[in-house]
């Protein structure tokens, strides 16, 4: 069995040798001077690093893994257009991934740099997100399956503060219904067991008893927990959708995707007195300095309450 340390030294080299051949690409095949190259693989350093700390080769790199580092660079106060460089060196250098066949696909084609005024992520009130589960609830009390699989899942997302692909991979083996936890694989494929609430488990439990199995249809059952109308596992594209269609009403700025549900979960459960490494470790974060950045997201919102609210602010 390799040891920790083996990995994480397999995952550096990969890295290593896929910037030195992009490197040589560079410079051989597109021209570009020693002072360009040295500046793209600079900004493509950090990602490396970023995503060497999550155990994710560059052959799997994703769109979230991408989204996160540029994230994590804005809240560090980069100019913009640092972030529109190092956005432009990632989507050129995902591309050469794709095209040469060391990744499956082009990772970074939908990647864009933050705007200006996204230092942090998009958080939402508490208000805002009993709403949205109340509407849910409502429809789901019509008896739809769709609808009672979309009140399960975002109940999920926001009670265990999970990535989409974690949601979407999600197999009945994986719940457990009676210690209200689920066992997720995460980034790197690294597992951890996170719990859910009560209303997330009555949400699930009404999906699992009546819904799923009419979604199924009598079809062979593929084991994942969330199904599409066909019988087949939910995607990313679905939830996704469903997500921004909820979001999109809400006054606010910043991405509409299922993160948000996730950095809402995060702020909340900080804002309530979690611990930060408890917080670190529901979320699967490799490193705690990633999970910080709720805490600035909590002092950012107690600053706002504060002007909006005290007297003498």
């Amino acid at each position: 069995m390799a040891h920790h340390g083996d990995v994480d030294d397999r995952i550096g080299a990969a890295w290593d040798a896929a910037l030195d051949d992009y490197a040589r690409h560079l410079a051989a095949d597109r021209g570009y001077s020693e002072h360009t190259v040295r500046a793209y693989c600079g900004d493509l350093a950090g990602l490396a690093a970023a995503a060497a700390d999550a155990a994710i080769e560059p052959g799997a790199l994703d769109l979230e893994t991408l989204r996160d580092w540029l994230w994590r660079a804005s809240t560090m106060g980069h100019a913009k257009s640092s972030l529109a460089r190092r956005a432009a060196a990632a989507r050129a250098f995902t591309h050469w991934l794709a095209q040469t066949g060391r990744a499956p696909a082009d990772a970074g084609a939908r990647l864009k740099a933050p705007r200006p005024d996204q230092h942090l992520p998009r958080v939402l009130t508490r208000q805002q997100i009993d709403g949205i589960l109340e509407g849910l609830s409502a429809r789901a009390g019509t008896g739809d399956p769709v609808a009672i699989r979309d009140h399960a899942m975002v109940e999920l997302l926001y009670a265990s503060a999970l990535r989409v692909s974690e949601l979407v991979g999600l197999r009945l083996a994986d719940l457990d219904r009676g210690r209200l936890t689920l066992r997720v694989l995460g980034k790197g494929a690294k597992e951890r067991v996170v719990p859910f609430g009560v209303p997330a488990a009555r949400a699930l439990d009404a999906y699992l008893e009546r819904a799923r199995t009419e979604l199924l249809d009598g079809r062979p059952d593929p084991g994942a927990v969330f199904l599409n109308r066909r019988g087949g596992a939910v995607s990313t594209r679905t939830v996704y959708e469903l997500v921004a269609g909820l979001l999109r009403e809400l006054p606010g700025s910043g991405p509409a995707g299922p993160h948000a549900l996730r950095h809402t979960a995060a702020t909340h459960l900080l804002d309530g007195g979690a611990d930060l490494r408890a917080v670190q470790e529901m979320l699967g974060h490799a490193s705690l300095s990633t999970t910080q950045i709720y805490t600035h997201v909590s002092a950012e919102r107690l600053r706002e309450a504060y002007a909006t609210a005290h007297p003498r602010a």
